[in-house]
């Protein structure tokens, strides 16, 4: 192919301004041949990685000659040094880069190694029997879990690949952009990238596609995310080489012991552990059908039963399908619309009874403690609620907005929380924390996540099994994609059975908010013992009660003289907790029944036991 002579004539013109003197003009068919040295040093800088076991025995061999030739007496001093490092290594390696445990005894074990053999060349010199030959073996030896270890090639595929960016980029549309770091993690590999004049991340995520078939990933492996320091000409290109999410994974057991800690519900797609806080703050899970909601709620019960400092409440409309395999972990469980009414009520008693005290103690927040506990009531199917009790939807206005600092805390599961169905009230809008399970219809993101999430990146109708989530709180205000663990039925009761005996008591102060309310409740009914017509204690239409009074009656003439606790009556009797609490109350108005303690009652007087 020959030269263009118009652009050789410009090129001349150039050169005779600048006054140098004309130069050969060296096309593709001129260039001048390579010599052996800059080929070697090309490959020896491409193939490094593979290289580094043996510039690591010619530096130990070089540093050995020179150190046997003018320091022998600092043998002592090198194997010192060989054994502090080797020890630093092992211990804080993780910092260093070397996540796995095994990574850092590796790496302990060669300096250790090379440490040793330096000292010992040091003394005897690097060319005397045995030491060449122990340098080679052991190099040899300590140079193939370096050559086979999957995170090491990895890398270096990754720099091989990132060397042809200028082209990648010029390719797909983004010219003048460029690679400032790349990293390896445990599922593939993400970079930084620094944008051109102009660009913005948005165009990168429309290049996407384009940008999977450049790099020869699979469908759907990229994403893109601003960097943390949220500079509008950077972004973070993430690159999965396989799916971590691919199968169900694992519940590895609680991560947490107070409700003061980050829970891990689940690993991000780069094996980060996704950690949120649930204290003060309310929450909202979303999701279509089968998206995997029960299992998010599975999660966080498992986390919150090993807590010694939160009392669990919850709301099963289904009756109790899903909540009941917890129930011997959950203090109070409304499976009715009357019992989820009187539950949310007693909660706002509560909720007031803690803003009194603090108010009369001078302080802002409720502090959990085990003595102290907070309170976090778990509502399956929100929407359900609004339907069959909404009456109840005030007191659950009532704890959304004034609960939080008293830890008082509503987590909500619904399909779709339009506005009617989480009750026409505060409830959405005061729940900051929002995860969002795979939905059908792209508006629904908006419904779950906020209006306006859709728009900038949060694909949750893009979630392709179920337990991925997208998660938007404090502290995650980027679109990555996570999948909550798998509790088997197994590990439910396995997990319930042993923190079953474990679990608090509400503090003094909130049960006395309950008594008092219960109280209350039990002196406005009618003397004729009728059902008040707007009670909400009163019992649900078709309620069988007799039996359980007369269990309740037994109970308490057969309790010894320290009573009977209460948790042993709603045992025996299969009452909920208001409804023994309004019974008790009726029988101490009249002069049967007594409370003895804190929570334990018996008979105060005889009487003739119940036939039958």
């Amino acid at each position: 192919m020959m030269n263009n002579p118009r652009r050789m004539r410009r090129q001349a013109r150039r050169i005779r301004r600048g006054g140098m003197e004309p130069m050969m003009m060296i096309t593709g068919h001129d260039r001048l041949p390579e010599s052996a040295v800059v080929v070697l040093l090309r490959y020896a800088w491409r193939y490094r990685s593979e290289l580094a076991p043996l510039n690591v025995a010619l530096s130990a061999g070089c540093a050995a000659w020179w150190l046997h030739a003018a320091h022998p007496h600092w043998w002592t001093l090198v194997l010192a040094a060989g054994v502090m490092t080797a020890w630093l290594v092992a211990v804080f390696g993780g910092r260093m880069g070397l996540s796995a445990r095994i990574e850092r005894w590796y790496a302990a074990t060669a300096v250790l190694v090379t440490g040793g053999w330096l000292a010992s060349a040091t003394v005897t010199g690097p060319f005397t029997a045995p030491m060449p030959q122990a340098l080679i073996a052991g190099g040899l030896v300590l140079s193939v879990p370096w050559w086979t270890h999957r995170r090491r090639r990895a890398r270096v595929r990754v720099e091989r690949k990132l060397e042809a960016w200028p082209e990648i980029a010029q390719a797909v549309g983004l010219p003048g952009s460029q690679v400032m770091s790349a990293v390896v993690d445990v599922w593939g590999w993400r970079s930084r990238i620094r944008l051109a004049r102009g660009q913005i991340i948005n165009d990168v995520m429309t290049k996407i596609p384009a940008l999977e078939s450049a790099l020869g990933t699979f469908r759907g492996a990229i994403r893109v995310y601003p960097t943390p320091d949220d500079l509008a000409n950077r972004c973070e290109l993430r690159v999965l080489d396989i799916d971590p999410h691919a199968g169900a994974i694992p519940w590895p057991g609680p991560s947490v012991t107070s409700i003061n800690e980050p829970i891990d519900l689940g690993p991000f797609e780069d094996a980060v552990p996704c950690r949120v806080s649930f204290l003060r703050r309310h929450g909202l899970m979303g999701g279509s059908t089968g998206s995997g909601k029960s299992g998010g709620l599975n999660v966080l019960i498992g986390n919150l039963v090993a807590c010694p400092d939160v009392v669990i409440w919850g709301i099963d409309l289904k009756k109790g399908i899903e909540l009941q395999p917890w129930a011997s972990c959950i203090a109070r469980l409304a499976t009715t619309p009357g019992q989820a009414r009187a539950l949310l009520a007693d909660a706002v008693a509560i909720v007031e009874t803690r803003a009194a005290q603090l108010a009369a103690e001078g302080r802002r927040t409720w502090a959990p403690t085990p003595d102290a506990p907070a309170l976090v009531i778990i509502i399956d199917e929100f929407a359900e609620l609004a339907d069959d009790a909404a009456e109840a939807m005030s007191y659950a206005d009532s704890i959304a907005r004034l609960g939080r600092a008293l830890a008082v805390t509503l987590i909500a599961a619904t399909q779709r929380p339009t506005q009617k169905a989480m009750g026409q009230g505060a409830v959405r809008s005061q729940m900051d924390l929002r995860i969002a399970f795979r939905v059908r219809e792209r508006k629904d993101v908006d419904l779950i996540l906020g209006q306006g999430m859709l728009a900038v990146g949060w694909h949750a109708h893009t979630l392709n099994a179920p337990g991925k989530f997208l998660i938007s709180a404090p502290g995650h205000g980027t679109p990555r994609r996570a999948r909550a663990y798998l509790l088997t039925d197994q590990a439910v009761t396995e997990t319930a059975a042993r923190y079953a005996t474990q679990r608090p008591e509400l503090d003094e102060i909130s049960q006395h908010a309950i008594r008092a309310a219960v109280a209350d409740t039990a002196a406005d009914l009618p003397d004729d013992g009728s059902p008040p017509s707007a009670s909400r204690s009163a019992p649900d239409p078709g309620e069988e009660i007799a039996n359980a009074d007369d269990e309740l009656w037994l109970a308490l003439c057969l309790a010894p003289d320290e009573g009977t606790d209460v948790g042993e009556l709603i045992r025996l009797t299969g009452m909920s907790r208001p409804t023994l609490y309004r019974r008790l109350a009726e029988h101490a108005r009249a002069g049967r029944a007594i409370q003895v303690s804190r929570g334990r009652w018996r008979a105060q007087m005889t009487q003739e036991l119940p036939r039958g």
